[in-house]
């Protein structure tokens, strides 16, 4: 019960206030609004992501009537747009703090589970699960197949289980791809039951069979071509492994130390529930171009494991024998992670961010081009039918925009992404700053712990208006 109350603290206080809303909470949102629009979960021609998803996070907005709301230009009424499926992503991160405990307690015992699950709930990096993104979808997914596998090996009624176990791995990765990489760590607990094919081959129907509809819709809609080349794209990306872990390191450093640590020790143990599950997933992503921070929050829970596993197996050295020495140094641990994840879920980043956009709202009309990231423009054209809004600003990449007037909302992703091409730069070049909007993470040393995880809310940060004109 502690747990799960840490972590419904943690992860629905402040859903929308803290972390900024990055770019591609943007884009999945966009995906989520038109699945509800069109019923097709295939937004265009890009294909970069299977469809579980969109169509996860449009269920719950078709639960909670989301398509009735309707928004006023104020910040505060368009903070609000994001906070049913933020609120969503908070649950599943409570979900996923429940799951944790289970499947522990049932390897390892209810003190690693304890354990394991309270560091989930209160370290700092696990405010990432707040975010509106892929990972936190299947992260529970993959949770769930992993505790039903366990659970097929201590009944008679085995087969259900590991059909529903492959069904729930299946759906992970019909939400993204790299969750194939789960498949070692389930297929072993199946197999290492009964060292029988059949329970494995059971497993690997649905596992196979549910992501195979996203290829197969692509060759229905002809797009067979378009979808191999965009999941080629995906590959082609250049970040170092190490600048990831050394990114994680600086963002928390207390997870990165005991989750390292733990995982030595369950090197050492030849631990293969815990290596099964880390070690096939960073070999893919090191020669994969999945290579973003928040790419790796499917291996975080195992980390927490790790961890819990390692301060639990501190008791057998003599000094920490006395029971007050060891709950003193558990406690220790995990209030100051909750004191340092609170120093960060209490502050309302965000909020500039909606400035920004209802700055745009009321000063501009669909005469003028507004160029601008995902976190905005599905509001823009979806929610106040902005026809001459992209998707995003890099649709100059590839054409010009029609309008005498455009607009520019300039933030940090925007400058990052200046070096997909030049028109980026010469949009910028020939457009003149109108307002600056300032956020509260400006106020932060991002170099001093905890405040070191603003280093990854850059977005919040500062957010130029800009317009040019035609020809100037």
């Amino acid at each position: 019960m502690i747990p799960l109350l840490l972590s419904g603290f943690i992860h629905l206080w402040n859903p929308v206030g803290y972390p900024d809303v990055f770019f591609d909470e943007g884009i999945y949102m966009r995906r989520a609004v038109n699945f509800l629009d069109t019923g097709n979960p295939q937004e265009g021609n890009v294909y970069d992501h299977p469809y579980f998803g969109q169509i996860a996070i449009a269920s719950i907005l078709a639960i909670t009537n989301y398509s009735d709301v309707t928004p006023s230009t104020d910040p505060d009424s368009l903070q609000s747009l994001y906070m049913v499926p933020r609120i969503f992503m908070g649950l599943l991160a409570v979900l996923d703090t429940f799951l944790i405990y289970k499947i522990v307690q049932i390897r390892y015992g209810v003190n690693s589970a304890f354990l394991s699950a309270s560091l989930f709930a209160v370290l700092p990096f696990t405010w990432i699960f707040k975010r509106i993104l892929l990972d936190s979808v299947l992260v529970p997914l993959v949770l769930g197949a992993i505790l039903l596998a366990i659970y097929s090996t201590k009944t008679k009624q085995k087969t259900v289980l590991i059909i529903f176990s492959g069904c729930l791995l299946g759906l992970a990765v019909f939400t993204k791809i790299p969750a194939f990489t789960m498949i070692f760590v389930v297929a072993w607990i199946v197999y290492t039951d009964r060292k029988k094919l059949t329970d494995v081959l059971l497993l690997l129907i649905p596992f196979l069979l549910i992501p195979l509809i996203w290829p197969v819709n692509a060759i229905m809609l002809d797009q067979f071509d378009l979808w191999q080349k965009g999941v080629l794209w995906q590959t082609q990306r250049t970040n170092s492994v190490l600048d990831i872990f050394g990114f994680f390191a600086v963002i928390d450093p207390l997870m990165f130390v005991l989750g390292v640590s733990g995982i030595v020790l369950a090197a050492l143990r030849r631990d293969k529930f815990l290596l099964l599950w880390f070690v096939p997933f960073v070999v893919f992503l090191s020669g994969i171009g999945y290579k973003q921070y928040f790419h790796w929050m499917i291996i975080v829970p195992m980390m927490c494991i790790a961890s819990g596993i390692l301060i639990e197996s501190i008791r057998k050295f003599d000094t920490i024998k006395k029971k007050f020495v060891y709950v003193g140094i558990v406690s220790a641990v995990l209030v100051f992670g909750f004191i340092s994840t609170t120093l960060l879920i209490v502050n309302d980043i965000s909020y500039n961010q909606f400035q920004a956009l209802s700055y745009v709202l009321e000063n501009y009309d669909d005469s003028v081009t507004i160029l601008t990231s995902p976190v905005y423009s599905w509001i823009l054209y979806d929610v106040f039918q902005r026809e001459t809004t992209p998707k995003d600003y890099s649709s100059v990449l590839f054409y010009t925009p029609t309008t005498e007037k455009t607009v520019i909302m300039v933030d940090d992703h925007y400058r990052i992404d200046l070096v997909r091409g030049p028109q980026l730069q010469n949009a910028l070049d020939h457009s003149t700053v109108i307002q600056t909007f300032e956020g509260a993470i400006i106020g932060f040393n991002d170099k001093i712990y905890p405040y070191t995880s603003m280093q990854a809310n850059g977005e919040a940060a500062k957010i130029e208006i800009r317009e040019s004109i035609r020809g100037s």
